[in-house]
């Protein structure tokens, strides 16, 4: 078996290295937008004055890094061909995601809204396999240049990882449906021209079956954006949503009638994996960082890396990136070459172990830097931040070790 990276790949993320090298860089040093990304860069990003929602600024700033990798063929590789990509594998997918978070904080691959060079588009994607032939045809164009933007209206006020029960009505009137519920944490909401609101239209709580996805304008009279949750991980993009009558036409179904959790998995696997390749990448760079330190730093007149206290945790640290580093590329060939139905343990495997390690490796290489890697000049308190939500989000790690134990074990199948 061939554990090397693929010879084509190589030299994708070479050429990827020339483009950032070419244009992102430059781009991030001039007039000051390196305030964005050094010790200044959660108040650079942050408009605290309008509820902690992102900067206009950086806003933009993100917009140009996009514009130019669109026009160097980056920023849509891992779409069809139909939609202006290349179709890029899994695997090919996590080794780039993996490549550029160890590269650290940058323009390039930004942590903490999840923009990059390499754009992940699950909305395309989601309209492609769900939506009517008359709704692609409506938001395809919108999404790809950015003028439709979709939020992610799942959870509630009363309702997280048991989504299923979730409280918030969708019923029938005529050639409209009338909305009334609660959303909580509905991500993307500061930007978005839509909603995808799920809502129950028939069922009992607690059954998958029931409920649905509808396309929700979000300047819809009765539809409330209250707030914006102020998070560990700040500007925030995460709003609490009242639906009071929101009305909508029929036409705003998205996907099938009562089986709109269908969406809320779909690509949930490839976006999980992808997720997991940067959470590795992220805590790779934290363990590299804090070796070059300790390498460089004199205590007691020698190095401070020549104490074991200083050596074995960070070798304990990198042995599980390198153990971790094969499941990923491992289980990303198993997706591009296997119904991902197969493989959903080790993907959750994947997911929990990296989002926990990049924590882990954040806090150690603080730990091993002292007060300096304690300070916000140095990248990892921004890591540690960043990718400890993920802990909790997209599946709570407690979530996806229930998945495998249901593989371990044997839970649900048929005896």
């Amino acid at each position: 078996m061939d554990f090397d990276i693929p010879a084509e790949i190589q030299r994708t993320l070479e050429d990827l290295d020339a483009f950032i090298d070419a244009e992102i860089v430059p781009l991030q040093a001039q007039d000051d937008n390196e305030r964005f990304f050094d010790h200044r860069r959660e108040y650079a990003r942050t408009d605290f004055e309008a509820g902690g929602v992102p900067r206009a600024e950086w806003e933009a700033l993100l917009g140009e890094m996009r514009r130019r990798a669109n026009a160097a063929g980056w920023l849509r590789l891992a779409l069809p061909e139909e939609f202006g990509g290349r179709s890029a594998s899994n695997l090919e997918m996590a080794i780039i995601r993996e490549h550029l978070a160890t590269k650290g904080l940058g323009l390039h691959n930004d942590l903490q809204n999840e923009s990059s060079i390499v754009g992940n588009f699950p909305t395309v994607l989601m309209m492609r396999d769900f939506g009517t032939e008359a709704q692609r045809a409506e938001w395809m164009p919108g999404f790809l240049d950015g003028t439709r933007r979709l939020a992610f209206g799942l959870t509630e006020p009363g309702h997280g990882s048991d989504a299923t029960f979730l409280e918030t009505t969708a019923a029938a009137d005529g050639d409209e449906w009338v909305i009334n519920g609660q959303k909580r944490f509905n991500s993307g909401l500061h930007h978005a021209t839509h909603d995808i609101i799920f809502a129950r239209t028939s069922g009992d709580p607690g059954s998958p079956v029931g409920i649905s996805a509808f396309l929700v304008p979000t300047d819809a009279p009765g539809f409330s954006v209250d707030f914006f949750w102020w998070t560990f991980n700040m500007p925030t993009d995460h709003a609490e949503v009242t639906l009071t009558d929101v009305r909508v036409d029929a036409d705003a179904l998205f996907g099938r009638l009562d089986h709109g959790l269908e969406l809320a998995q779909h690509f949930v696997h490839e976006n999980r994996i992808r997720q997991a390749a940067s959470s590795l990448g992220a805590a790779q760079h934290c363990i590299d960082e804090a070796v070059a330190y300790a390498n460089g730093r004199t205590t007691w007149n020698r190095k401070l890396s020549a104490n074991q206290g200083i050596q074995f945790p960070l070798v304990e640290l990198h042995t599980e990136a390198a153990m971790l580093r094969q499941l990923i590329r491992y289980t990303a060939w198993q997706l591009d070459h296997r119904h991902h139905m197969e493989v959903t343990h080790l993907v959750s495997m994947c997911n929990y172990r990296a989002n926990r390690l990049a924590c882990d490796a954040a806090d150690r290489a603080m730990q091993t830097c002292g007060g300096v890697g304690y300070s916000r000049h140095m990248p990892f308190e921004h890591i540690y931040r960043h990718h400890r939500r993920y802990r909790i989000t997209e599946g709570s790690e407690e979530i996806q070790m229930r998945k495998v134990a249901q593989q371990l074990f044997g839970f649900g199948k048929k005896s």
